[in-house]
């Protein structure tokens, strides 16, 4: 079974289009999105239409949380707020629902096992999963393979037989290098094998709307350079 896996997309078209477009490419059986479809960049919803449309299950991101639901109030930093508040704006309300029925789980049976993906934290879409704390939180979740998006930078690590990855991102790679972050899953009953993939795309194109839509320049820099 080869699994295609994205996160933290942030509303970044031609990012998202370029994953996509590589995985199906490789004839992955199923591709898996770990949240943050929204916030930061100015797609939301062309973002949100292209996953609906190639029905791509999806996680709940501590972004598109914050999107769906303002009366959590503020998640700290001016260029942070100004993008959630624009986002907000900017949404159909189709897509608004979109956001408001995300599950903060999915859940798989591959070759290998039971697979669990979700945003950052099991238990807070909006926390980054904690390393230090990794074999305790796998022996809760009782499955052989776990997705955890939000860190931006990808990560693979093996716990007595558990295997922990999180893809980084497609549309605000933090990997220090631009480019969209994918990652594909190889599972048989005996093993998983894995890789991940940093894919050129047309990420002048979002920096011109970012611009044009008076978003933070900030937003541009950082995925123009694949770094804070």
């Amino acid at each position: 079974m080869r699994i295609g896996v994205i996160s933290d997309v942030h509303a970044n078209l031609p990012a998202l289009e370029a994953a996509l477009d590589f995985l199906r490419a490789a004839r992955v059986d199923e591709i898996l999105c770990l949240g943050d479809v929204v916030g930061y960049g100015p797609h939301p919803n062309e973002v949100i239409e292209r996953l609906r449309a190639e029905k791509i299950p999806t996680t709940l991101g501590g972004h598109d949380l914050k999107v769906a639901y303002p009366s959590l109030g503020a998640t700290g930093g001016e260029e942070k707020e100004a993008s959630l508040a624009w986002t907000r704006e900017q949404l159909t309300p189709e897509n608004l629902v979109f956001l408001k029925q995300l599950p903060p789980f999915l859940k798989l049976d591959t070759p290998y096992g039971r697979l669990r993906a979700f945003h950052g934290h099991p238990e807070d879409p909006e926390r980054r999963f904690p390393l230090e704390e990794a074999e305790e939180i796998l022996a809760r979740l009782r499955a052989r393979l776990v997705l955890a998006g939000g860190r931006h930078v990808p990560i693979l690590k093996r716990y007595a037989g558990v295997v922990l990855m999180d893809p980084g991102s497609v549309g605000l790679s933090l990997s220090g290098e631009p480019g969209a972050d994918v990652a594909i899953l190889n599972v048989s009953k005996e093993k998983v094998s894995a890789r991940t993939f940093k894919l050129p795309y047309e990420f002048g194109r979002t920096a011109f709307d970012l611009k044009a839509w008076g978003l933070p320049d900030r937003i541009a820099e950082v995925i123009q350079r694949g770094a804070l």
